[in-house]
């Protein structure tokens, strides 16, 4: 997932002309023609001029304009995770019956925005780019062979995608005759963006970034004229944009959000739709305090999840209490019969005594581990992402109570990314992917096969947790095909989960955003669930088709 900040896991400064909401943000005068341009925003501070899709860290990807420029070759929905993909830059695809191969018919008739055909051979050549450079593959895809015969690309893998077929079809497509002239995939900052999307870059600054349409979009003539993207400095800097109308369309915290943004127009409109996703604490399982099972457990028991739900999320999320981490009642199917119903409860005194029994001692009130040393943690997220922050300060206060002396650091969203992948951290508060089952919850929090060692960027396992029994787990629920045996995995990865503390679940995470109706209708609802409504997501080019304006 791809979330609100990072869309996932950066954009343009904000400043105080954008804040004003001027008419040259296109926010004056009335609705009803298809002038005004639509203003994105997204509260990520900063930014440098990096239109890389591939990099978690480029304005491209943390304000959502790289999925109007590059395509998927399918696109799925993962609010209605049960629905079938729909066909994008892939005409059709054929698995077959382990799901070790899938053969895909590309597309005729899309054209890149420099005038180049759309081939197969640009499909062929994205999947073993990726293949090719480890650091691309987010997901951990373990292609094995790719090729092409007319406008079929085969692909085959080293085991079943029966799990991932989402994800191998959700690819998004870069241009061979580009791409294959640039040295370092991973490094380039691609200013020259050429995709095959309804919009391409016009101008990149510090203030806006300005996409206009593609006039050769195979889907059509896009409705919006014009798109502006603005990164601001802070949940509040968003907030106020939105208000001002600066900012018509975004994902960010809102603290009562009916009261502080809804009822303010009758054109503002919230839709938070959630899936089996979930905001965690992840913990370095690599060093102190959080190489010892007993100080994770010790944390697990004393965090007031009801307090963050309140006072750090403000409501805004659903509440994730079950001690598997599933979030309800999406995951209640999926949770084992021995955990079924069993809710986190605060257990100061239980807390203590899990540590004295592991050898932690106390010396007055701090917490001392069985080293000598007294306990202290730090928490970071980054400066300006406010429910993450007021979270993490309520979890400072709850691990007060049993001696450790916890501090809150808040990087840039850049420094806390590159921080968080290389392992550089003690906890953090960190969002999962969204699926169709349980398996990317576990799987982003504890599967082996996204092991990395301490410096080397991962994708996911953030805290390192390494266990052999649960990787073992995970690979054979992914690729399984009997339902009942899947389960069974599940049980036994839940209960690793609950024994072992790799994370410490918090909140169910909405795939929402804020959205006015003054210049722009069409957008998703639930009445009309049509895609995922963040522009960070890569449905963001159903989105914008589906635009009409307002009369």
């Amino acid at each position: 997932m791809k979330r609100k900040y990072l869309g996932l896991a950066a954009g343009v400064f904000a400043v105080a002309l954008v804040l004003s909401g001027c008419s040259s943000n296109g926010t004056s005068g009335s609705g009803g023609d298809t002038s005004h341009p639509l203003t994105i925003g997204m509260p990520n501070g900063p930014q440098t001029n990096n239109s890389n899709p591939f990099m978690a860290t480029s304005a491209a990807t943390s304000l959502g304009y790289a999925w109007v420029i590059y395509e998927p070759l399918s696109q799925w929905n993962p609010t209605q995770p049960a629905k079938p993909a729909k066909p994008w830059l892939a005409k059709s695809w054929k698995w077959n019956s382990d799901f070790t191969q899938v053969e895909i018919t590309a597309r005729s008739g899309a054209k890149w925005s420099d005038g180049k055909p759309f081939t197969a051979n640009d499909i062929a050549f994205t999947l073993k780019l990726i293949k090719d450079n480890p650091a691309l593959n987010g997901n951990a895809i373990p292609y094995k062979d790719i090729s092409v015969s007319g406008d079929t690309v085969t692909a085959t893998f080293n085991a079943s995608q029966l799990l991932n077929q989402t994800k191998v079809l959700g690819t998004f497509i870069v241009p061979e005759h580009i791409w294959s002239k640039i040295s370092d995939p991973t490094k380039d900052t691609n200013k020259n963006p050429v995709g095959t999307g309804p919009y391409t870059l016009k101008t990149w600054s510090q203030q806006v970034v300005t996409l206009v349409r593609n006039t050769s979009y195979w889907g059509g003539t896009p409705p919006v004229p014009e798109l502006r993207y603005t990164s601001y400095t802070d949940n509040n800097a968003q907030l106020t944009a939105l208000l001002s109308g600066a900012a018509q369309w975004s994902y960010v915290f809102i603290p009562d959000i009916q009261k502080t943004y809804v009822d303010k127009s009758k054109t503002n409109n919230s839709y938070q739709p959630t899936g089996l996703g979930i905001d965690a604490l992840f913990l370095n399982t690599t060093t102190a305090p959080f190489d010892n099972v007993a100080m994770r457990k010790a944390a697990n028991m004393v965090i007031d999840r009801q307090a963050v739900h309140v006072q750090g999320y403000s409501g805004f999320k659903g509440l994730v209490d079950t001690v598997t981490g599933l979030p309800s009642p999406a995951g209640d199917a999926f949770a084992a019969p021995e955990y079924k119903g069993k809710k986190a409860v605060v257990d100061v005194a239980g807390a203590k005594k899990v540590l004295t029994d592991a050898g932690y001692t106390y010396q007055g009130s701090t917490l001392i581990d069985p080293s000598g040393k007294a306990v202290t943690v730090t928490f970071q997220d980054p400066a300006g992402w406010s429910d993450y922050l007021a979270s993490l300060q309520i979890m400072a206060d709850n691990l007060g109570k049993i001696g450790v002396k916890a501090t809150v650091e808040t990087p840039t969203v850049d420094a806390w990314t590159s921080a968080v992948a290389a392992g550089d951290f003690q906890a953090t508060l960190h969002w999962t992917n969204t699926g169709a089952t349980p398996w990317d919850i576990y799987s982003n929090i504890m599967d082996g096969s996204q092991l990395k060692p301490i410096g080397t960027a991962a994708s996911w396992n953030f805290g390192r947790f390494k266990s052999p029994e649960a990787t073992s787990l995970l690979a054979d629920y992914a690729v399984n095909p009997d339902a009942a045996a899947r389960q069974e995995d599940l049980n036994k990865i839940e209960k690793i989960f609950v024994e072992q503390v790799p994370a410490i679940p918090m909140a169910a995470g909405p795939m929402g955003a804020e959205f006015s109706t003054k210049y722009w209708t069409g957008w998703p609802t639930a009445d009309n669930p049509y895609a995922a409504s963040q522009p960070t997501q890569a449905s963001a080019p159903m989105v914008l088709m589906n635009l009409k304006p307002a009369k």
